[in-house]
């Protein structure tokens, strides 16, 4: 079953479309998950992998970038994989005829939010049996699933954080080296000037002495 899709803008993560089901079992945790899906947005980035499954708990995020936005779906742990990355595809391919020149130039939040009506369409269609069986006879045309990596949601957030930690002390080394270049820089000035105040100070006394002699 597909339980919730969300569309981001891969640049700053901005949530840009959401379809929600609408199931009250599920719906007792939907907010848990919508922000493990806006964190997720924000972790990735253009150096990210193109397609990953991301387990979480009982369900599993999976998720498509493709012309700068991120397509993600969670579904129930025994949901076609094969399935959710197809109706991924297929919303890619339709968002991006229908909103992919606005995409970099909005700022609120779910602007597309009405993207819903064919999200929910799609949904149908992927989830329906005879859809399924349908698709299953397609499967020389699909990307083998079977290599997409699966990651664990927890492992994801976690080393977001870390690299974010690791990139702020690296900064941090960066400014502290540039300091001790600029202070170096600063003494070696201060050490020539002493050398050459010295210097004429010698020769002076060495006048005064061959004038007084």
């Amino acid at each position: 079953m597909v339980l919730m899709t969300m569309i981001a803008r891969l640049s700053d993560g901005l949530p840009l479309s959401a379809s929600m089901q609408e199931d009250e079992q599920f719906g007792r945790s939907i907010l848990e998950y919508q922000n493990q899906a806006k964190l997720l947005f924000r972790k990735l980035n253009s150096h990210s992998l193109e397609r990953c499954t991301i387990e979480t708990g009982p369900y599993v995020f999976h998720y498509l970038i493709e012309n700068d936005v991120c397509y993600l779906v969670l579904t129930e742990r025994n949901f076609s994989k094969r399935l959710a990355f197809s109706y991924l595809e297929d919303l890619a391919q339709e968002f991006h005829a229908q909103y992919g020149k606005r995409v970099n130039v909005v700022q609120r939040p779910y602007t597309f939010i009405e993207f819903d009506t064919y999200m929910q369409k799609a949904k149908k269609m992927f989830t329906d049996a005879r859809t399924r069986r349908n698709l299953a006879a397609l499967n020389t045309e699909l990307q083998d699933v079977q290599r997409i990596m699966v990651q664990n949601i927890d492992d994801v957030l976690h080393r977001g954080a870390v690299l974010s930690d690791l990139d702020t002390k690296a900064m941090n080394l960066q400014l502290h080296s540039q300091k001790y270049k600029k202070d170096a820089t600063h003494l070696n000035a201060k050490s020539m000037y002493v050398k050459a105040f010295g210097v004429c100070a010698l020769i002076f006394l060495v006048i005064c002495y061959i004038y007084i002699l």
